[in-house]
């Protein structure tokens, strides 16, 4: 029997050899093909250049491959790209290449659009339309390290689930997209290289702790109070901070990998020195080895404003003063809409 998905990027080489045994033909262009999908990233069967003309034709008869396709790509005065992809099925995500001296990391989307309506995230004011699915997920990945490449002369060194969506609520095609990227026959990533953000769903983050997965996670905090965090995160109402806190511990415990904490910085809003004697609190409940300090980008239509660099320094300065691990994260990209919370699909 013919294997039974349409999209011939989510059967397993056995399903593929399967395919042609039953076509007739030899098991070793299951091979073949499946070193096109993953190794040599391939996203048209007109690029199976080993395969005849007639085997190509078939397998786009009895397949389809639903790969996406680069619609605009902006490049930052920093070198920071942003590109906006197309789905096979005519939506819009974007992914955002970021090279610094010593390390070259893809931002990836996993959902169009984002159902968490964040007060402060461009995202958020987009309606979700669905889920990525991980061959979505893994393609921008293989673009931009593509593009990095091209651009730059070096392979991606770093990915972040930080673009557009909320990963934790698209589980199974983050964890399989993951699977593909770290796979011995694919790219071959170090999951220690990889990075899921999270707006805070305790339950699933105890979920990753019960399948034991291999690469890091980042708590998107951004207030140390529920009554702060309620105000700018909905997604708080049915996560709080205490049930954030126990998740993050059940993950460690069953994990050991690497959390971070991210701490966007409101004028007037989170960055006093009692906000910051609260992160200190929760900071000590949580095996995290870093707060990330980040800069507000601002977006259109939102009052939120950036605070001065002396009261971030302050922040920081009182932070690092009671021994919390802190760094600031510089925006990168803001001058295309690249930066942290400013993905919207716009050109």
């Amino acid at each position: 029997m013919m294997p039974e998905s349409r999209n011939i990027r989510e059967l397993s080489l056995p399903e593929l050899k399967t395919y042609f045994e039953f076509i007739g033909d030899k098991k070793f262009r299951a091979i073949q093909v499946y070193e096109w999908l993953w190794k040599k990233n391939a996203r048209d069967f007109g690029e199976m250049s080993n395969l005849s003309l007639e085997l190509r034709k078939q397998l786009s008869a009895d397949y389809e491959m639903n790969a996406l396709e680069t619609d605009v790509t902006q490049l930052s005065g920093d070198g920071t790209v942003k590109s906006r992809f197309r789905t096979y099925d005519g939506h819009l995500i974007e992914g955002v290449l970021i090279p610094t001296e010593k390390r070259f990391t893809a931002c990836v989307s996993s959902q169009i659009g984002c159902s968490l309506t964040c007060a402060f995230c461009a995202t958020g004011k987009m309606e979700r339309k669905r889920n990525l699915q991980f061959d979505e997920i893994y393609d921008q990945v293989a673009m931009l390290n593509e593009q990095s490449e091209r651009m730059y002369n070096q392979k991606l060194s770093n990915i972040v689930y930080m673009g557009m969506g909320e990963p934790l609520l698209n589980y199974k095609n983050v964890l399989k997209s993951i699977d593909r990227i770290t796979a011995s026959d694919s790219m071959a990533m170090s999951p220690k290289r990889i990075t899921v953000s999270t707006a805070g769903v305790a339950k699933m983050i105890k979920q990753l702790g019960d399948d034991q997965v291999r690469f890091n996670l980042a708590l998107s905090l951004h207030a140390a109070t529920d009554d702060k965090r309620d105000a700018i995160m909905p997604i708080n109402e049915s996560n709080r901070i205490e049930q954030l806190i126990e998740a993050l511990n059940y993950f460690y415990d069953k994990t050991k990998n690497d959390i971070t904490l991210e701490y966007i910085l409101f004028k007037d809003q989170n960055d006093s020195l009692a906000d910051a004697d609260e992160l200190i609190k929760i900071y000590r409940k949580i095996p995290t080895h870093l707060i990330n300090v980040i800069e507000y980008n601002p977006i259109a239509g939102v009052s939120f404003v950036k605070p001065d660099d002396d009261t971030t320094q302050q922040f920081t300065d009182h932070l690092a003063k009671h021994r919390v691990n802190v760094r600031v994260r510089r925006s990168r990209g803001k001058d295309i809409d690249a930066a942290c919370g400013q993905l919207a699909n716009k050109g």
